[in-house]
C-alpha cells in the first residue's frame, strides 16, 4: 500500500481513474438516437415557426383540447366553438402538434440516458425518477389551470436535478445526462409559454437556444461515450480556446437570427443585399428593436414592431455575421494546418460558407421556406462542428 503513489505504473492508474466511463454498453448509441432526433426536432420546429403554424394550437399540452388534433368534420367544428379567436386551419395544426410528439420523445430518450448514468450514483436513480415524476404531475395540474400549483411541482423537479447536477461529478456523465434532463424540462416550459403568451420573442428566441443547447449537451455525451472518439493532437490547447471562443460567437449569431425571427425582421430590408432598403444604412431604431420584455397579453404574431426597428435588429445580425464568418475562417485555417485535422478544417469552411450563402438568399429570394430552413439547418452543422472539436480534441502529448 506505501508503494500507491510511487510504484511503476501507479500514475497509470491514477490516470485511469480520472477519464470518463461509459455508463452502460448501449449508452453512446442511444446518445447519438437522441442526437439524430434532437437535429430533426430543431429544424421541424423551424419550419413550424417558419410557415406560421406556431400559433396552429392554441392549448397546450393538447391541440384544440385533443391529444392529436382536430381532423374529423365534427370535431373541427367543436374545436372552432371552444376556441372562437383561433378557427382550426388544418394544414398548419398539425405540424405544431406533431412537433410537440416528436420533443417528447425525445424527452423519453434524455430520461433513459440519466437513468443509465445515475444508477450507480447513491439515491440516483431514486432522484431522477422523484424528479420526472413531479414534472409529469405538473402536467395535469396546468390543464386543470391549477397554475401555481403546476409550477410548484415542475420547479420542484428541476431544482432536485440541478442540485444533483452540482453534488454529481461528471466520470460516468450523470452530472451532464441530468443537467441536459432539467434543460428538456425547460425546453417544454419554453415551449408552453411560446403558445400561452403568443409568440413573444423573447421566449422564441430562448426556446431556440434551449433547442440547441439540447442538441450540444447530447453531442458532448455522445462523443464522450464513444470508445476511440478522441482526435489527438499536440495543439489540442490552443486550438481548444479558439474552438471556445467560436463557439460563443456562434451563440450570439445564433442569438440574433432568433431575434430576427422572433421579430418578424427577416426582411426588413427588402430584398436588398448588400444594401438596406435601397441605403447603406437606413432610418434605424436600436432602442426599439432590442426591448426584451414588452409585458404579456400582446399577440405578436406577425410582429408589432416598426420599420426602424426591424432593420435595427436585421443590420445587426447582418453585420455581426461578417465578424463570426471572418473567425470561423481563422479557426479552420488554423485546422488546416494542425496536423490530422485538415477534414475537420474544410467541413468547418464549407459549412460556414454555405450559411453566408443561405443567409443572403433569405434576402435576395424573399425568404422562401426551404431556404430558411436549410439556415437553420446550417446553424445547427456549425454548432456541431464546434461541440464536436472540443468534445474530441485531446492532447498528444
Amino acid at each position: 500500500m506505501a508503494c500507491a503513489a510511487t510504484c511503476p505504473g501507479s500514475s497509470n492508474r491514477l490516470l485511469h481513474s480520472k477519464i470518463m466511463t461509459s455508463p452502460h454498453p448501449y449508452f453512446h448509441r442511444i446518445a447519438w438516437l437522441a442526437v439524430g432526433l434532437a437535429v430533426c426536432v430543431i429544424l421541424f420546429g423551424a419550419f413550424v415557426r417558419l410557415s406560421n403554424a406556431g400559433l396552429s394550437c392554441p392549448d397546450w399540452p393538447t391541440c384544440y383540447g385533443k391529444a392529436t388534433w382536430p381532423t374529423a368534420t365534427a370535431d373541427v367544428a367543436a374545436a372552432n366553438v371552444a376556441f372562437p379567436e383561433r378557427m382550426v386551419e388544418s394544414h398548419k395544426t398539425w405540424r405544431e402538434q406533431f412537433h410537440r410528439h416528436i420533443a417528447a420523445l425525445l424527452g423519453v430518450l434524455v430520461l433513459s440516458l440519466a437513468l443509465l448514468a445515475a444508477r450507480h450514483r447513491r439515491a440516483g436513480l431514486l432522484t431522477v425518477m422523484s424528479a420526472s415524476a413531479l414534472v409529469a404531475a405538473s402536467i395535469p395540474a396546468y390543464i386543470a389551470t391549477h397554475y401555481l400549483f403546476a409550477f410548484g411541482l415542475a420547479g420542484s423537479g428541476l431544482t432536485l436535478l440541478l442540485v444533483a447536477a452540482v453534488r454529481w461529478d461528471d466520470r460516468d456523465l450523470s452530472r451532464i445526462s441530468a443537467t441536459t434532463l432539467a434543460v428538456i424540462i425547460i425546453q417544454a416550459m419554453l415551449g408552453m409559454w411560446t403558445v400561452t403568451w403568443l409568440l413573444k420573442p423573447v421566449v422564441v428566441m430562448a426556446h431556440l437556444l434551449g433547442g440547441l443547447t439540447t442538441l450540444s449537451l447530447l453531442l458532448w455525451m455522445a462523443w464522450r461515450s464513444t470508445p476511440e472518439a478522441r482526435l489527438l493532437s499536440a495543439h489540442s490547447l490552443a486550438l481548444r480556446g479558439w474552438a471556445w471562443l467560436g463557439l460563443g460567437l456562434l451563440a450570439v449569431q445564433i442569438a440574433l437570427g432568433g431575434w430576427v425571427s422572433a421579430n418578424y425582421a427577416a426582411l426588413a430590408c427588402g430584398t436588398d443585399f448588400p444594401t438596406c432598403l435601397g441605403q447603406w444604412w437606413p432610418t434605424t431604431d436600436f432602442s426599439e428593436g432590442f426591448v426584451m420584455w414588452r409585458g404579456i397579453g400582446v399577440d405578436y404574431e406577425g410582429g408589432v414592431l416598426d420599420s426602424a426597428a426591424r432593420s435595427a435588429i436585421h443590420l445587426v445580425h447582418r453585420l455581426f455575421a461578417v465578424l463570426v464568418a471572418a473567425y470561423l475562417c481563422a479557426l479552420a485555417w488554423r485546422l488546416l494546418k494542425a496536423p490530422g485535422l485538415a477534414g475537420w478544417a474544410w467541413l468547418l469552411l464549407a459549412a460556414t460558407t454555405a450559411q453566408v450563402v443561405l443567409g443572403i438568399s433569405n434576402v435576395v429570394f424573399g425568404l422562401p421556406l426551404w431556404v430558411a430552413t436549410l439556415h437553420t439547418a446550417g446553424a445547427v452543422v456549425l454548432l456541431a462542428t464546434l461541440v464536436s472539436l472540443l468534445a474530441r480534441l485531446r492532447s498528444s502529448i
